[in-house]
Order: structure tokens, then sequence, then C-alpha cells
């Protein structure tokens, strides 16, 4: 149940397994997944985050055509 063919490492009294493959790449594929993850966020909030820049500059085109026609609307 514990590791690999049978190779383990024994120190003080203490025998460590060695993980199986698997266990070795699934580890280093969720580790780039989270590495990717973290850079797709610094490239997308790392200004705000680093007071650059405020959270809601930059959103100028959201509006989809519901901003400034109201507002003529009332003024009439």
């Amino acid at each position: 149940m514990g590791g690999g063919e049978g190779h383990s490492t024994t120190y003080n009294g203490f025998t460590m397994h060695h993980p199986k493959r698997w266990h070795t790449l699934t580890g280093k594929g969720i580790c780039a997944i989270m590495w990717f993850w973290v850079f797709y966020r610094a490239r997308k909030d790392g200004p705000v985050v680093l007071g650059w820049r405020h959270p809601w500059e930059g959103h100028e085109d959201h509006a989809h055509g519901h901003g400034h026609d109201h507002e003529r609307e009332a003024s009439h």
C-alpha cells in the first residue's frame, strides 16, 4: 500500500515510501494548472491589486447602448 515498487528510505527509524509515478505526475500537473491560473489572474487583476489602476477604470464600452440615451430623454 505504501509507495512505488517496494522502494523506501529509512532514516533514524522512520521509513519513507517513495511516491508512485502517477502521484508525482498528477501533482506536477495540478501545480502547473495552479501557476497558470495565478499568472492569468495577475495579468487581469494585477494593476488593481498593486494600486496602479482603479477597478472601475477602463470599462467605458460596457454600456451596450443603455447609458447616454436615457440622459437625453430626461432632459427633453
